[in-house]
């Protein structure tokens, strides 16, 4: 899928990449590539046509893995991208990626004049606050497995292109624990 198609299901239109009210470049990153370093004011928001990419925290001496975004999904250091402070996360890419990338100068003044662009706004910020909602909720209320189980379920083409050590990371277990996870879950 395509921004486009992304934008015209979000919105229930039928818009042509000329009809948008903002200019989008596609670019081809390599895997390792950091998009989005600590520190860094975010200016973009990107879509996944193809690929995957890991947003990172760090915690005293460790580093968190917050979420792993995949094809079709938008993201973003978004707390900066709306205040434009410093990023405390980092996002990298976990593979080639496809990205469509939307300028934060591009989109803003696009709000002032076109319904359209407003609402896409409005309604991914829901999104967002939805998928944040429901990922600690996860956290809280279910299991490693049952957590492991549901990306699996939900991503299960991606899953052998991200490395153990990181899903654990992701899950916060130790790799042993996630080995015996997906020994049982394959049983």
């Amino acid at each position: 899928m395509l921004f486009i198609d992304f934008y015209n299901t979000v919105l229930n239109t039928s818009f042509t990449y000329d009809d948008l009210p903002f200019p989008l470049e596609s670019i081809t990153v390599e895997k390792g590539t950091c998009l989005t370093a600590y520190g860094q004011v975010e200016d973009s928001l990107y879509f996944m046509n193809k690929g995957i990419v890991e947003m990172t925290i760090k915690s005293y001496m460790t580093e968190k893995i917050i979420d792993f975004f995949f094809e079709t999904e938008l993201f973003c250091g978004y707390t900066s991208f709306l205040d434009q402070l410093p990023t405390d996360v980092q996002i990298t890419t976990l593979m080639d990626c496809e990205i469509e990338v939307l300028k934060r100068e591009d989109l803003f003044p696009a709000y002032e004049f076109s319904l359209e662009a407003n609402k896409f706004g409005r309604i991914s910020t829901q999104h967002g606050y939805i998928r944040k909602s429901n990922r600690e909720k996860d956290l809280l209320t279910k299991t490693a497995e049952e957590r492991y189980a549901e990306m699996f379920r939900t991503h299960s083409d991606y899953i052998s292109f991200i490395p153990v050590n990181k899903v654990a990371k992701y899950l916060g277990i130790h790799p042993e624990s996630l080995s015996r996870i997906r020994k049982k879950l394959n049983s």
